[in-house]
């Protein structure tokens, strides 16, 4: 999938609306169940899959080769901390839901012009786990993973909550670092204007140093004043403060000396002191149900900060684009000499999610049915047979770093050999 030459910067149809189609008829036998066991309509879908959507953690590529050329553990930990903070940011007023992989499915992507190739693959269908290998084409960094999205429906939210753990090796450091990402959570989806914020903690370690990143992605808070906002500090491994980090997963990350970051918050929080004492009731059904407006440039810099990361700007036409970065709009982009070199696992085979790209809802939705009922149906055959599923490019073994259970790459895909591979489309 070398994508070398001109990529596009649209999709070959727009989005259509979703006014017309009532997601609460659907969902409102769910409340409270895992999603994952439901058959959602396509209309509610993004034309990409889950696998897809995790290569946008590539996005940002750079920090990474950044973070390898820094002689310095800590600025390596901002650098890391950065790329970890701008993999969610993708998910900024996406609220298409991506397409659910098919057992055994398969993605690649190699961008020479960002150094990197990746594969990833649905190693496991209940629970649905996505299995990850991304390295660098200097050898400079592996970046690896599998991530299980619990998905749970609460009334007027659906919180989407990664689990799993994500591993970043820089091997020219001899150093490994892992973490997990926070929950994301989509609000508003029965009635008013959607919009998403990420919450919880995010502790990024680094194994040869003991040095520790701990972020917290701040829930919106009353009146929208806290939302996208994210801070925290890297600490050495007597958790003695190294450096605080501030700034929001939508737009910015800096790092800043404790003592300014501590003195900063000091005099914000004097001038955020409430004039009139809120009841809890004020506010919680009135201003949370309406969409928090983030201010135009909205974080304010502490003199003396370092910018580790800026998102980059959206494409003009991203809304009627589903809300895709750039970056995005390349993920299913298929050239005729790309067909030949892939195995028919790639999701840009995938009938349904084509469909849907190219404005055939209509054809999208009979195609994501028949997939769906063939999956259902060669489960049943090897059940019956007592087949055990073998998954191809991935096995499950204990990550090197942490004795967890995780899916490790074999490396063999590479070799271009696609041989006995299942007919899932």
């Amino acid at each position: 999938s070398q994508t070398n030459g001109i990529l596009r910067t649209s999709l070959p149809a727009p989005m259509f609306s979703r006014n017309d189609f009532s997601i609460w008829s659907i969902l409102r036998n769910c409340i409270g169940m895992e999603l994952s066991k439901i058959t959602m309509p396509v209309i509610f879908n993004e034309p990409l899959s889950f696998l897809q959507r995790l290569t946008e953690y590539m996005e940002h590529t750079y920090l990474l080769q950044r973070a390898n050329a820094c002689p310095d553990s800590t600025q390596r930990m901002k650098c890391v901390a950065a790329f970890a903070v701008s993999a969610v940011a993708s998910q900024w007023e996406r609220t298409g839901k991506p397409f659910n992989p098919l057992l055994g499915e398969t993605y690649e992507l190699v961008r020479e012009d960002l150094g990197f190739r990746l594969l990833s693959e649905q190693v496991s269908h209940h629970p649905p786990v996505s299995a990850f290998h991304a390295e660098g084409l200097q050898q400079d960094f592996v970046f690896h993973g599998s991530i299980y999205p619990k998905l749970k429906f609460w009334g007027k939210s659906v919180e989407a909550e990664p689990k799993g753990l994500i591993t970043l090796e820089l091997p020219k450091h001899n150093e490994a670092y892992t973490w997990t990402n926070p929950t994301c959570c989509v609000h508003n989806i029965i009635v008013g204007q959607l919009w998403i914020e990420q919450y919880g903690t995010m502790e990024l370690l680094n194994h040869r140093t003991g040095e520790k990143c701990c972020l917290n992605f701040k829930p919106c808070g009353l009146f929208g004043k806290e939302l996208h906002k994210v801070e925290g500090h890297i600490l050495d491994k007597s958790r003695k403060k190294l450096c605080a980090l501030y700034g929001k997963w939508t737009e910015c990350l800096y790092a800043v000396e404790p003592a300014a970051f501590e003195a900063h918050k000091k005099i914000r929080d004097w001038y955020a002191r409430p004039c009139v004492r809120l009841t809890p009731f004020q506010g919680s059904s009135g201003a949370l149900e309406e969409v928090p407006s983030p201010a135009a440039d909205t974080v304010e810099m502490i003199p003396g900060s370092q910018l580790l990361w800026r998102i980059a700007p959206r494409p003009a036409n991203s809304t009627q684009m589903y809300s895709f970065t750039s970056f995005a709009m390349q993920l299913n982009e298929l050239h005729t000499e790309m067909e030949a070199s892939l195995p028919r696992t790639d999701c840009r085979l995938r009938p349904d999610i084509r469909a849907m790209e190219n404005g055939d809802i209509d054809v999208a939705s009979e195609e994501k049915k028949r997939l769906e009922e063939k999956q259902r149906a060669t489960r049943k055959d090897r059940s019956k047979c007592d087949e055990e599923w073998k998954t191809r490019w991935f096995q499950q073994g204990p990550n090197p770093h942490t004795d967890s259970q995780d899916w490790l790459f074999c490396s063999a895909y590479w070799d271009r050999k696609y041989s006995q591979l299942p007919d899932i489309y």
